[in-house]
């Protein structure tokens, strides 16, 4: 793909259909790919053939005559995500060998594909490699050094920024309605772009009324930001004290790369695990011990805690403890009440999301999310400025060129066509020299730079609306 216009017929083929694989097919099928997939597992293969429009073939990724069923020397790009990462890396080799112009592979060990690494990526033949469990930490410690209570997203070279905040019952966004919002603060401009309630994620519309308990999502411009954050109450603090529930490739990592600058701690069920992070970190504060027990977690020093992150490999001891530790850390009341504690956790399933950042957890993160949102950002590089996913929410943020006679351009976005309500939502416009909040009237011209949410499975109709 290298080169070529990226147009709807792109022929994809991914090795293995367990995690990243399945949820990366459902994606690329929907945005109008043609997705091939190679998998051993007969049960998957059953699972996913009555609900995903893909050619599916019955065997292993390192049989030449299953990469010849599939018609390798028809694809334009290889995705190996299976659980091997020597599979993975032959995968590549393989490819090139096919003639396959783009080639990714999902590899768990850093000892491969760095910069200062024996084995490079072009010694494998890889464009893109992806290590899931170092984006998860990545993304961890980026949360944790940010220097406000919540998330804040930089969007359009850092020109605009969204704010992820919970509303409390005496947030003054509480029980209001956009429009009443507007009018009310119109001192600076600034959109709410999304909602996660419940399980649900809205992009709401001027009548939609935010609730106690709602995530929200705020965009602003950067030098409205402080403004913003007193008009909601979030006070700024750098995080210095960090629990991590599980010691597992994500929890040891987030500890490795955080242990100078932060005081951590990791609490560990296994006692041979917690030895072995005794004798791996010498910076962290290994705990043997039940993080879902709340007798466990006090005598830990949890309420001395700033951040709580859950990294075990079950979604429900992440979740709930969660909710345990900011119950916690909540009713602590010989804490400094003025501190804002946060929680993040790791979610092994995309649809327990929205519900883990609404119940327990105040930012959620799937590895799979990650991994997928590399190598779809990597694929739609040539079209796309920028895509980065809202964690806590179905949503992506998108910064797109509007193209020449595309449907945006023909008619203000109060006349959009209803059927891209709460799919889609234009949230700004690059004009003039700066980024101007687009309201109803606002009309894109063509070749504009737009920043727009949408739905994380509606990427084809923002692609649909601005490319034509």
């Amino acid at each position: 793909m290298l080169g070529k216009k990226r147009t709807n017929t792109e022929n994809i083929l991914i090795l293995g259909l367990g995690g990243v694989g399945a949820y990366l097919a459902k994606r690329l099928v929907h945005e109008g790919y043609a997705v091939t997939a190679i998998e051993p597992d007969s049960r998957l293969i059953r699972h996913i053939d009555g609900s995903l429009d893909a050619r599916l073939v019955q065997g292993s990724a390192m049989s030449t005559d299953c990469w010849r069923e599939a018609d390798a020397a028809n694809i334009d790009v290889l995705i190996a995500v299976t659980d091997n990462d020597a599979v993975n890396m032959l995968s590549a080799m393989i490819a090139d060998r096919f003639g396959i112009p783009i080639k990714i592979a999902r590899v768990r060990s850093l000892d491969f594909g760095g910069r200062n690494t024996l084995l490079k990526a072009e010694d494998l033949k890889i464009d893109l490699i992806i290590h899931p469990e170092e984006l998860a930490a990545q993304e961890i410690v980026r949360l944790v050094e940010r220097t406000a209570g919540n998330e804040i997203i930089e969007i359009a070279d850092g020109q605009t920024q969204v704010l992820a905040t919970r509303v409390q019952e005496d947030s003054p966004l509480a029980h209001q309605n956009l429009k009443t919002l507007s009018r009310t603060h119109d001192s600076f401009a600034f959109r709410v772009v999304a909602i996660a309630r419940g399980i649900s994620t809205i992009l709401p519309g001027g009548d939609q009324e935010i609730l106690p308990q709602d995530q929200v999502l705020i965009m602003a411009a950067r030098d409205d930001l402080p403004k913003l954050m007193e008009l909601m109450g979030v006070k700024q603090q750098r995080r210095h004290r960090v629990m991590i529930l599980g010691g597992g490739l994500v929890g040891c990592r987030v500890a490795e790369l955080m242990g100078k600058h932060v005081q951590v701690k990791i609490v560990e069920k296994s006692e041979a695990r917690a030895a072995e992070l005794c004798e791996q970190l010498n910076h962290t504060e290994i705990l043997h011990g039940d993080g879902s027990d709340a007798e466990a977690l006090d005598l830990a020093g949890l309420k001395d805690m700033d951040t709580f992150i859950t990294t075990t490999g079950e979604n429900e001891t992440n979740i709930m403890s969660c909710m345990l530790a900011k119950h916690l850390m909540d009713t602590d009341n010989g804490a400094d009440q003025s501190k804002e504690r946060k929680t993040i956790s790791m979610v092994n399933k995309e649809e327990y999301l929205v519900l883990a950042s609404t119940s327990g957890a105040d930012i959620a993160l799937n590895k799979k999310v990650l991994a997928a949102n590399e190598i779809l950002k990597f694929i739609r590089r040539g079209e796309l400025l920028s895509v980065a996913h809202l964690h806590g929410f179905d949503a992506e943020v998108v910064e797109i060129l509007a193209a020449k006679n595309s449907p945006i351009t023909r008619i203000p976005l109060a006349k959009i066509d209803p059927s891209f309500y709460g799919k889609i939502l234009v949230g700004s416009v690059h004009r003039d020299g700066r980024w101007q909040i687009a309201v109803g009237n606002t009309r894109i011209l063509p070749d504009e730079r737009v920043i727009v949410f949408c739905k994380s499975m509606h990427l084809k109709d923002v692609h649909k609306l601005f490319m034509g």
